[in-house]
C-alpha cells in the first residue's frame, strides 16, 4: 500500500476524474475534493453561470486561485476540472505538490458520458464532438506532460480503475 500523499487527477470531462477520484480517496482513507465543486461552493453558483456572466477567463482565475489552495493541503484526492492544466501555475502547482494521475479517455466515451450533463458551457455548441476533439488536441499534451501516471478509463468499471491506479501508484512509490 502507498503511504498517505495527495493524489492529483487530471483528464478530459467525462474522463471519470470524480467517480474514480471518490473510489481513490475511500480505498486510501484520503479527503475527496473535486476543484470544480470546490469553486461552487465558494462563489455559490454554478460554473455554468461563472462562464455566462464571466466568461472563461474569469472562471479559470477562480480555478487557479482554488487549485492553488487545495494542493497545499495534505492527504487529498483533487479531481481538476478538464481545463486546470492550461494554467501553467496549475501545472506547477499539481506537479509539486502530489501525485499526478492522468485519467484517459477517448472523444466518443467523452460524448456518452457528458451527453446528459447540463453544467458543461464549453460543450454548448452545435458540434461538441468537435469541440471535444479540438479540447483534447489543446490539452493532451499537458496532461501528458505533467503525468506521474496514466490509465485509459475508457469501457472501464469504477472500482476496476481505481484499482489499477492504486497498483501503479504501489509500484510507483517502491521504485522511487
Amino acid at each position: 500500500m502507498i503511504s498517505k500523499t495527495n493524489i492529483f487527477l487530471i483528464g478530459p470531462m467525462g474522463s471519470g476524474k470524480t467517480t474514480v477520484g471518490k473510489a481513490l480517496a475511500k480505498a486510501l482513507d484520503l479527503s475527496f475534493v473535486d476543484s470544480d465543486a470546490e469553486v461552487e461552493r465558494r462563489t455559490g453558483v454554478d460554473i455554468a453561470f461563472i462562464f455566462e456572466k464571466e466568461g472563461e477567463a474569469g472562471f479559470r482565475q477562480r480555478e487557479r486561485e482554488v487549485i492553488a489552495d487545495l494542493t497545499q493541503r495534505a492527504d487529498i484526492v483533487l479531481a481538476t476540472g478538464g481545463g486546470a492544466v492550461l494554467d501553467a501555475d496549475n501545472r506547477r502547482n499539481l506537479i509539486e505538490r502530489g501525485c499526478v494521475v492522468y485519467l484517459e479517455t477517448t472523444v466518443t466515451q467523452q460524448l456518452e458520458r457528458t451527453r446528459h450533463g447540463k453544467h458543461r458551457p464549453l460543450l454548448e455548441t452545435e458540434d461538441p464532438r468537435a469541440r471535444l476533439e479540438d479540447l483534447l488536441r489543446v490539452r493532451e499534451p499537458l496532461y501528458r506532460e505533467i503525468a506521474d501516471i496514466a490509465v485509459c478509463t475508457d469501457g472501464r468499471r469504477v472500482q476496476l480503475l481505481a484499482d489499477e491506479v492504486l497498483r501503479l501508484l504501489g509500484e510507483r512509490s517502491k521504485a522511487g
